[in-house]
């Protein structure tokens, strides 16, 4: 039994599948670009993240001079642990902004 070949099926498939692509080429995009700014409690260290997780930047305000080294690196690493949270919620947010809107091929 020779089956039918919907063309016009096959073509909204390729369609909808480049666009699916451009979408993932934007999300992407707005990943890398996305920064998100985390602070210490003590707001003495700011933490500059990219929302794909990428540290751009570490931020000290104040002296370091009075500081245990052994607290300051405590409340450093739980500071890049924050800012590393921070970007898998940004990233969640970029992609649900960004595929949110896509309808599913059931509702097509």
């Amino acid at each position: 039994m020779a089956r039918e070949i919907d063309e016009a099926w096959i073509s909204e498939a390729i369609d909808r599948h480049r666009h699916v692509e451009q979408l993932r080429d934007d999300c992407d995009r707005a990943v890398d670009s996305h920064h998100v700014s985390v602070h210490s409690p003590d707001d003495s260290i700011e933490v500059i993240v990219t929302a794909s997780g990428r540290i751009t930047d570490i931020r000290i305000h104040g002296g370091l001079q009075h500081r245990n080294p052994v607290e300051f690196a405590r409340e450093l690493q739980a500071t890049v642990a924050d800012a590393a949270e921070a970007a898998r919620w940004a990233r969640e947010k970029l992609h649900d902004e960004i595929f949110g809107k896509f309808r599913s091929l059931g509702e097509a």
